[in-house]
């Protein structure tokens, strides 16, 4: 075996390729998309070193061409789940005995894979089956997994580096076991890079790990199981498995091997787990590790010295991009009397100029919601704001869904800061602004601070320091990820460790050493090199 204090590669974030027009990137990527439409994938599950598949299938489209179909996967049931638990067991001792070296190297070398001859394949996958274009899917399933990837490894570093003091006779050492059991990870649909680092995180530190994506991200989730087999990841390590989410549940959180969640999703369903681990804590060896981030809603607060052109960016880019299908995604804004007239301007005419569209066409910087499910809400809620006489449709209110899942970005002007767009998460392009009096800044710090049960993200926009600072203070439980004249969304692996807190999640701050420290149990062991050989100490002495 090796031998050595190993230095890995300084991370540095993955450069963003820009797919400009004539470029080598987009030439690629509009090659990958063409081949990816041409052909219709047979998706099995991988459990263990197997491909399964049911025969049990359902179809994957794009949301934005719900006629064309991509793919079919392989439905499992709880036969399968019970499978994957005993694939991951089974490869548990291998992979947490196996040297950390060799562990970092095969998720460097699946980084290296995204950033090189996958790269155009996956970002393809995340933009037909999840509708993202090109510029949103290669900030997430390329430059995000290959910076989570990255860094998870120096994080790793860092926490076995982390050594207690010893005393002169005594060496004490600190040990990061991996948990006793296997992890169950649950990822969105939302970001391919979550999807990935949910089941790459724990298994880094050593544990196994059975995975399941949310349905319409599984067109993805096969190109990075594919990714992480060519690395070079052991079969068992990460078992990826497509069941209804209460067939899993059932099975998962009433064995005794239980030992970690990792989930992204709804605040609701998490809670509903937690309240099932809880309810079961009895039956498992140990007490699971939960971590979750759970969604926002998020808001940018505008202070009267807010210069309006950088105002105006954040919240076009902040809540459209994606079609505001990001846990971070601004939902609701704040924005005084003596700059709404100005923005408002300038925020419809922005507007005007956006194309909605397939993600194959390069000038559409909108594409379709994910399915009919969230089109359905969000038509619900529009409706009803255009029906309300308190609510102002100041752009947007339509909706189309003959082709895809289209919603028109849209913009509400409430009287009511309370309105239920203003504190209920839509998860779409929809956002919701209250004018507020520009002598009222103090009190729309206590209104967004007591809005809603979510503190995920949100943002000052204003040139006034002393705004900046109060802002900053009087807002600090409201966000995990606060932001300074910038959009509340983008976090970087590295530099903003992202999550948030009350409603939102647990804050373990994915992208950051803090997240992996969830997926250890640390073990300290004290060595004495000349042990006493009497009982007695110094004190019991006589008096001379």
């Amino acid at each position: 075996m090796l031998k050595g204090f190993f230095n890995v590669p300084a991370p540095v974030n993955e450069p963003v390729l820009n797919y400009g027009p004539r470029s080598v990137e987009r030439a690629a990527l509009k090659a990958a998309l063409t081949e990816a439409r041409s052909q219709q994938l047979d998706i099995p599950m991988y459990i263990g070193n197997e491909q399964v598949r049911t025969g049990k299938t359902f179809e994957i489209r794009p949301p934005h061409d719900h006629k064309h179909v991509l793919a079919t996967y392989h439905e499992g049931d709880a036969s399968h789940v019970e499978a994957a638990i005993t694939a991951a067991l089974a490869a548990k001792d291998a992979w947490e005995n196996l040297a950390w070296e060799d562990r970092a190297a095969i998720f460097l070398k699946a980084a290296d894979l995204i950033a090189g001859p996958y790269r155009a394949r996956i970002n393809a996958a995340t933009m037909l089956g999840q509708s993202k274009n090109a510029y949103q899917a290669e900030i997430d399933s390329a430059c995000e997994l290959i910076d989570f990837l990255r860094f998870n490894v120096h994080f790793m570093t860092e926490i076995y580096q982390q050594q207690p003091q010893s005393a002169k006779g005594i060496w004490n050492r600190l040990e990061y076991r991996p948990l006793e059991g296997f992890v169950f990870a649950i990822t969105p649909f939302n970001f391919t890079a979550i999807a990935g680092n949910l089941c790459a995180a724990p298994a880094l530190m050593g544990n196994v790990v059975v995975w399941k994506p949310a349905p319409t991200q599984i067109y993805a989730a096969n190109v990075i199981m594919q990714v992480f087999l060519e690395a070079g990841l052991p079969a068992g390590v990460v078992n990826l498995i497509y069941t209804d989410g209460p067939v899993a549940g059932d099975v998962i959180f009433r064995h005794p091997e239980f030992a970690g969640l990792h989930f992204t999703g709804s605040t609701g369903v998490f809670q509903n787990l937690w309240k099932t681990i809880g309810e079961n804590i009895h039956l498992y060896k140990s007490y699971p590790r939960i971590v979750g981030e759970t969604g926002g809603k998020d808001f940018v607060l505008a202070h009267p010295s807010a210069d309006i052109d950088v105002l105006n960016v954040a919240l076009l880019r902040g809540a459209f991009e994606y079609q505001g299908q990001k846990c971070s995604a601004a939902s609701r804004a704040y924005i005084p009397q003596s700059l709404w007239p100005a923005l408002q301007e300038k925020l419809v005419a922005e507007m005007a100029t956006f194309k909605v569209g397939p993600v194959e066409d390069f000038e559409n910087f909108i594409n379709a919601v994910i399915d009919e499910r969230s089109f359905d809400k969000l038509a619900k809620y529009i409706d009803n704001a255009m029906a309300d006489p308190d609510v102002e449709v100041v752009s947007g209110g339509t909706y189309d869904k003959s082709q895809g899942w289209f919603i028109t970005p849209t913009v509400l002007r409430v009287q009511d800061p309370f309105y239920v767009t203003m504190c209920e998460e839509l998860f779409g392009p929809v956002l919701t602004v209250y004018v507020y009096e520009d002598q009222e800044f103090d009190k729309m710090l206590e209104i967004i601070e007591k809005t809603g049960k979510y503190a995920l993200t949100g943002s000052i926009i204003a040139q006034d320091r002393y705004a900046v600072s109060k802002a900053t203070h009087g807002l600090r439980n409201a966000a995990g990820n606060f932001y300074v004249n910038d959009k509340p969304t983008g976090a970087v692996v590295g530099q903003q460790p992202f999550g948030g807190a009350r409603g939102s999640g647990t804050n373990d701050k994915a992208g950051s050493m803090l997240n992996l420290l969830r997926w250890v149990s640390p073990r300290t062991i004290k060595e004495t090199f000349d042990p006493p050989k009497d009982y007695r100490y110094p004190f019991l002495n006589k008096e001379v």
